[in-house]
């Protein structure tokens, strides 16, 4: 079974300026996160974005980007995305942990954080598809991976990341890995966000997921977006959490405030 996902993030890498307020503060979570389709229906993701797309006539631009959207063009569209076989699965740091890390120099690093997180990302999207192909065809499965283009990230230098992982370099072994057998480092492509169905998609999971748990400048988190696609969240062991939803640092070890412990617990219960 071949599967593809495309990758896009929301927020930003930098905590330099988090305790800052007003335009240049940073964020208090960084998000990367992916929508994974089949390779069937690949094809069928510009139709679908299109037909969200149709819903907003007024819309002058023809690709589907989150922040551009109102509120309520959001919640249309988040409903709509629901409805088709799409699967997702982000992965979301609290930089606010990063500013007493006893790594903080390192997370500090260009692009280190990004390649971090896709680390995780890339293990919940191996384990999925995998585990569909156990459960439907003879266990065979392959994964592509296409990464939404951002400036300054060296995709050449991911891929070495990446191999170095499968070759089992690393010092200190992983809990959970990624799957090799569904993914091989040179199956990654970039293109741009604006010639991607799948990229503008990828946009909407990943920013209705960070909307959840990052504070706007009133201090309130919009959970609704999450909440309506949180059905198509992937599942390991019949959790969501920690597969389609990853905090770094994890549950119980990320401080949440009750608004986003609400939302996360409620993740964590949700069938």
């Amino acid at each position: 079974m071949r599967f593809i996902a495309y990758v896009d993030e929301a927020g930003d890498e930098g905590f330099g300026k988090l305790a800052e307020q007003g335009p240049t503060a940073q964020s208090s979570w960084f998000a990367i996160g992916a929508c994974l389709v089949s390779d069937d229906d690949d094809k069928l993701l510009p139709v679908w974005r299109d037909e969200i797309l149709r819903q907003f006539p007024k819309k002058r631009t023809l690709d589907l980007h989150f922040r551009d959207l109102k509120h309520d063009q959001r919640v249309q569209t988040c409903l709509m995305i629901a409805q088709r076989p799409i699967a997702a699965c982000v992965v979301a740091s609290n930089k606010v942990t990063l500013l007493t890390h006893p790594k903080r120099e390192i997370f500090k690093k260009k692009q280190h954080l990004y390649n971090y997180l896709t680390r995780f990302l890339l293990e919940g999207l191996t384990h999925a598809c995998k585990r569909k192909a156990e459960l439907e065809g003879d266990g065979q499965a392959s994964l592509r991976v296409v990464f939404s283009r951002r400036r300054g990230t060296d995709y050449h230098a991911m891929r070495e990341y990446l191999e170095f992982m499968r070759d089992g370099r690393e010092v200190m072994k992983p809990v959970r890995t990624i799957d090799w057998s569904v993914l091989s480092p040179s199956d990654i492509a970039v293109e741009n966000h604006s010639k991607r169905a799948g990229l503008q998609i990828a946009d909407v999971f990943t920013s209705a997921l960070w909307h959840a748990i990052e504070p706007n400048g009133y201090g309130f988190c919009e959970s609704r977006y999450a909440r309506s696609l949180a059905t198509r969240l992937i599942k390991r062991r019949g959790q969501r959490l920690d597969c389609g939803l990853t905090l770094v640092p994890a549950y119980g070890k990320t401080p949440l405030n009750n608004e986003q412990t609400e939302f996360v617990e409620w993740i964590r219960c949700y069938k």
